[in-house]
């Protein structure tokens, strides 16, 4: 044998394990839950109402399958251009393989260099993903305790085309809570980096200013709002909350949405302009909401319906 066939057995094995390992261990996993599926039923009957991030968590495994497969494009491809060009090499002969091994390696480069972009820029999306997890984790922990003093609180309310972070129900009112996961300059300067201040009509970070998270936060309570009297047949209002879990909030003016941190909501419920409910008006919310959250699946369920 050739030094040449040599090498391209060599590849061609390289690649021959590279799938067949990873199809052995997923066709083993697959077999195993088939038939532990077939002898058992999961001890969960019912759906599960969703936890704080679940959207977000959701969309970090997502994110984590994408870039396993651009890892595998970018020890795969490669290898397989070799193959390819090492075996044309073999039937044509080292003569006149020059220029066709330059565009070879030209084009390994660039599937290379967009693929790395490609991982750069899903690096970036999964960081802001995982901060805002963080949050929504911090805040909801910090509104479940609210639960002591009576309310009902639930956790990414899947609307019409986007989700309430949280939701609270209790005879003080109904809150819509907003969670923004804003991470801190590193300047060395303490507190000032951690600081936001509020003036009624935009946010003022130490080193930026927006005012979109009170409007988002707005816009979703009155989507609820509206859903919560069309669903409930009664009139009913919904206060706007804005939580930013680690920054210190300075308030300088008041505006249509309560601004907290997390610490402080705590306070949540005697916020200004929450409208208060009967224990009726609370038990009708309650059931409308619940109903519209409870929407996970079980894992051991889940898996087996999947099968």
């Amino acid at each position: 044998m050739s030094e040449i066939a040599e090498q391209i057995a060599l590849i061609a094995a390289l690649l021959a394990t590279s799938f067949v390992g990873p199809a052995v261990a997923i066709g083993f996993l697959i077999v195993r839950k088939r038939r532990a599926r077939a002898r058992r039923r999961s001890p969960v009957a019912i759906d599960l109402l969703r936890s704080p991030g679940h959207t977000l968590r959701e969309q970090l495994d997502d994110m984590g399958i994408d870039v396993l497969s651009d890892v595998f494009l970018l020890m795969f491809v490669p290898l397989l251009a070799l193959a390819i060009f090492l075996a044309q090499s073999h039937l044509r002969g080292l003569d006149g393989m020059t220029r066709i091994g330059t565009i070879y390696a030209a084009s390994v480069l660039i599937f290379m260099a967009i693929m790395v972009r490609a991982l750069w820029k899903k690096g970036v999306r999964i960081d802001g993903l995982k901060a805002g997890y963080d949050a929504e984790l911090a805040v909801g922990q910090e509104l479940d305790q609210l639960m002591r003093q009576g309310a009902f609180v639930f956790h990414d309310f899947p609307a019409s085309n986007f989700n309430i972070d949280h939701v609270v129900i209790a005879v003080e009112g109904i809150f819509a809570v907003e969670t923004k996961g804003f991470t801190k300059p590193n300047r060395g300067q303490g507190r000032a980096d951690a600081t936001v201040s509020f003036d009624g009509k935009a946010l003022k970070f130490p080193t930026w200013a927006t005012k979109e998270p009170l409007d988002q936060a707005e816009r979703q309570a009155d989507w609820l709002a509206k859903w919560l009297t069309s669903a409930t047949g009664s009139p009913m209002h919904v206060l706007p909350v804005l939580a930013l879990p680690g920054w210190y909030v300075e308030l300088s003016g008041r505006g249509n949405v309560s601004v907290y941190s997390g610490r402080q909501l705590a306070q949540l419920l005697r916020s200004r302009g929450a409208q208060p409910l009967t224990d009726q008006d609370v038990q009708r919310v309650v059931h409308q909401v619940e109903q519209r959250c409870r929407t996970v699946a079980a894992k051991y369920a889940e898996n087996k319906k999947a099968s």
